[in-house]
């Protein structure tokens, strides 16, 4: 083939080009259908397109084997045509020549009919309605439709309050102050409290929760109108959020609402009824611990009281203050009787070895010790005999170490009382301790604060990852499709 026929086949195919869209010039499959049709009219131009979709796509056994079938016939085209040329008339030349125009004028009415229906059909292609449309979508949502949503903030802890600056530190190492306490617990309680029916109802009451979520916002992220409590419920968790610090115990109260006062206005609730919960707990466990130490308390009082009463009846009834006194005095007074008559005895015997049984000295001391001795029996039937005397005690009948054994065993059960009493005492000045050292407070670190910019939607953030969502499902999906063509 000569120069000048290789450079008319580059221009033909340089005007295909310029007429053919970028859609069907970059598309193999197009390419390969526009060849197929060339092929009936202008076979050096079908040779030269189908050249275009090899480099495409060179891997597709189909195009290497219409490639050279189209070689082959291009070769024979170019014997037949070197043999006539010579022989025709110039005549044949004008005729090619129009020939040729009109050639050309179907290709163009052919390209034109072919980016048309191309034209028609790319908004049915699969990456459009499966990408574009839903992206388009969601971007329009989240940019113009969404409602915005405001974010209140509030800080809370949990504290107890410090015994050791009121203590004796040894009394206040005893009761366990100083020893802190799980802290941990006590923020969960404060965060499932704060996620529990009871506060939606509390909120519900004072602040209108429910009216609230369902006129607000737009038609996805509000409330629907014919909800149940528990759809209220989920909604309401869903739109709080409860952070703790396990390092320092803060608990942050993170709040949504359609609007920045009902935002601030809710965490204010929040914390209110919070504090009142945390603090309404320690008194009521503070409360019964000390309750039934008073109780306990009482019955050793009352035990007291009634061995204090026995013990004053007992005395009065015999006329004693202190019998182990009186007995001890009678001991002595009898322990006195006995020395005076072992004297007198032997006086007696040393006046009777140099005097008469009738000298007056003899008389006198015999008489007494005959004294001596009635007043030591006399001593001794009080202490041992039941015989009643009027002298210095009223027994009633009853001997003085019967009156000393009644005595001790009501000395006993009084003292026994007492150290019962004190140990009570101590027990419940341990328990005022222990329940003030379990009385917890919450503390308001940062008030509920009031938004001036809404948080939510992100719109950035979601748009880019519907985006990033929709490429890898696509893509599986294609991965998918290619799998099931192959294994057909």
């Amino acid at each position: 083939m000569s120069q000048q026929a290789v450079n008319t086949i580059e221009k033909r195919f340089s005007e295909l080009h310029k007429k053919t869209s970028p859609e069907v010039w970059n598309n193999a499959d197009e390419l390969f259908k526009l060849s197929q049709q060339l092929e009936k009219t202008d076979i050096y131009l079908a040779r030269r397109v189908m050249q275009r979709v090899r480099i495409l796509q060179p891997d597709r056994p189909k195009i290497k084997m219409h490639l050279k079938r189209l070689s082959d016939e291009v070769a024979l085209h170019a014997k037949q045509t070197q043999t006539s040329t010579s022989t025709e008339p110039s005549t044949k030349q004008s005729e090619n020549k129009k020939n040729s125009e009109e050639k050309n004028n179907k290709l163009d009415n052919f390209f034109s009919k072919l980016n048309n229906n191309f034209s028609s059909k790319k908004w049915a292609q699969p990456w459009v309605l499966l990408l574009a449309v839903p992206f388009v979508l969601f971007a329009f949502y989240q940019l113009v439709w969404a409602a915005p949503r405001f974010e209140s903030r509030a800080q809370l802890i949990i504290q107890q309050p410090d015994g050791m600056a009121t203590m004796d530190p040894s009394m206040a190492l005893l009761s366990g102050l100083g020893v802190g306490g799980n802290s941990t617990a006590d923020t969960e309680i404060a965060k499932a409290y704060i996620h529990s029916e009871d506060m939606l109802n509390y909120l519900q009451t004072h602040n209108n929760l429910k009216e609230h979520y369902q006129n607000g916002g737009d038609v996805f992220s509000r409330l629907s109108s014919d909800a149940s409590i528990e759809d209220l419920l989920k909604f309401y968790i869903d739109h709080t959020t409860v952070e703790i610090d396990e390092a320092s115990g803060v608990i942050k109260i993170l709040v949504q609402g359609f609007t920045p006062e009902f935002a601030n206005t809710l965490t204010q609730a929040i914390v209110n009824r919070a504090e009142w919960y945390i603090n309404s707990i320690g008194h009521q466990l503070a409360d019964a611990q000390l309750q039934f130490i008073r109780l306990e308390h009482a019955k050793v009082e009352q035990r007291l009281r009634d061995a204090q009463k026995n013990t004053l009846a007992f005395q009065q009834k015999n006329n004693l203050l202190d019998p182990e006194a009186e007995g001890l005095a009678l001991q002595q007074i009898t322990y006195g009787l006995e020395g005076q008559i072992a004297t007198k005895s032997a006086q007696l015997k040393g006046l009777r070895s140099t005097m008469t049984e009738k000298a007056p000295q003899v008389v006198m001391l015999a008489s007494e010790l005959s004294a001596l001795k009635k007043q030591l029996e006399l001593e001794r039937d009080r202490l041992s005999t039941q015989q009643g005397t009027n002298n210095n005690i009223k027994n009633n009948g009853t001997s003085v170490s019967e009156v000393l054994a009644q005595f001790s065993d009501l000395k006993i059960e009084l003292e026994l009382a007492l150290k019962g009493y004190t140990s009570s005492e101590v027990s419940l000045d341990k328990a005022r301790i222990e329940a003030y050292r379990q009385l917890k407070y919450l503390v308001v670190v940062e008030s509920a604060t009031l938004p001036q910019d809404n948080k939510y939607p992100t719109t950035l953030y979601n748009i880019l990852l519907f985006a990033a969502l929709q490429l890898m499902l696509f893509g599986i999906g294609k991965i998918v499709l290619a799998t099931v063509k192959e294994l057909r």
